[in-house]
């Protein structure tokens, strides 16, 4: 399967084979991949911004750009 052939999909297919895609990489018979060590801490600096209000949302299109402007794109 192709990039072409995902973006000529329906949206309904996509989410299928998101999730499908997505329970592969859960499930997987060797173990699956451990979360990086930083991603727990990042998670809980979210959560408590979250919680104190503090928290700002970027649109995912802003976000894309913004991540492209620093090479993790």
């Amino acid at each position: 399967m192709t990039a072409i052939d995902i973006a000529e999909m329906p949206v309904s297919e996509k989410l299928k084979l998101m999730e499908a895609l997505w329970d592969s990489l859960c499930v997987r018979k060797d173990g699956g991949f451990e979360s990086p060590a930083w991603h727990e801490q990042a998670l809980k600096e979210a959560e408590g911004d979250l919680a104190a209000g503090t928290a700002r949302f970027v649109d995912w299109a802003d976000a894309k750009e913004q991540l492209r402007g620093h090479g993790q794109v």
